[in-house]
């Protein structure tokens, strides 16, 4: 009796632990979903609108709730481009280089011009003109999604040249998967935009390590090693006050940009 009294107990302990269990792997998963769909709204930008928070939930208890929308990412209603988009004037069979001197180091980045034409005239025409230069790159991201987003010239997210470009290149990274993303390399850069097709302006991202997104951002570069490495020592730095999301600790002032042929 007492032998079968304590196989009963250590059952009931056994099915308590799994139960236990399963309950930590249902919260990771619906952390793991969470971030994914604060991601959709993670680095949304356009000219013009005010910045709001909003993120759609499926379950989850009330704390990871309360922490996916602490987490979500502003984004802009979007706007009608008041400006037309700059005349096409690049060689879509050069190479360019968008170069990036910066507070914390220099970023090279190497552009396709052949594949997204539309993005490299745009970088171009702006960098031409300065419009990227003594600008911050005003947002970090340490969880779920790992980016450094720059230029916006007015530093909150909601800036932009006034006129919207179309998507390029979205098959690069390969299909989709069930969760509905692909992955963004380390190294990758890629355009911003409201969540909405063609909203691209003059905001970008560097993802310092991969990352999981839905395939809807134009990924136009990538980052040398030297730029990789500063970049990596920002997003080590966190970000201001400890969140997992905004401005960067060590912050980061885009001094010059430049965009050449090599």
């Amino acid at each position: 009796m007492v032998k079968s009294d304590q196989r009963r107990r250590q059952l009931a302990r056994e099915k308590f632990e799994r139960q236990q269990q399963r309950r930590v792997e249902a919260r990771q998963k619906a952390k793991r979903r969470n971030a994914i769909i604060a991601s959709v709204l993670a680095v949304v930008v356009l000219a013009g609108g005010a910045a709001y928070f909003s993120v759609g939930l499926s379950d989850g208890d009330k704390t990871e709730k309360d922490d996916a929308a602490a987490e979500a990412s502003p984004s802009a209603e979007p706007s009608e481009s008041a400006e037309p988009e700059p005349k096409m004037a690049i060689d879509q069979n050069a190479k360019y280089t968008l170069d990036l001197k910066t507070s914390q180091g220099d970023i090279a980045i190497a552009m396709d011009a052949k594949k997204t034409p539309h993005t490299v005239n745009s970088f171009k025409a702006l960098a031409d003109k300065g419009y990227f230069d003594k600008t911050k790159c005003h947002r970090l991201t340490t969880e779920g999604i790992f980016v450094l987003q720059c230029g916006d010239p007015k530093g909150d997210g909601t800036g932009g040249p006034g006129y919207t470009i179309e998507d390029e290149n979205l098959t690069a990274l390969g299909k989709a998967g069930a969760d509905g993303t692909v992955t963004y390399p380390a190294g990758t850069v890629a355009m911003a935009n409201t969540g909405q097709p063609g909203t691209g302006g003059s905001q970008f991202f560097l993802v310092y390590k991969d990352t999981k997104l839905p395939p809807s951002y134009t990924p136009f570069g990538t980052m040398d090693d030297a730029g990789l490495k500063a970049v990596e020592a920002v997003g080590k730095a966190g970000v201001d006050g400890g969140a997992s999301d905004g401005a960067p600790k060590k912050a980061v002032t885009v001094e010059k940009v430049t965009v050449d042929t090599a």
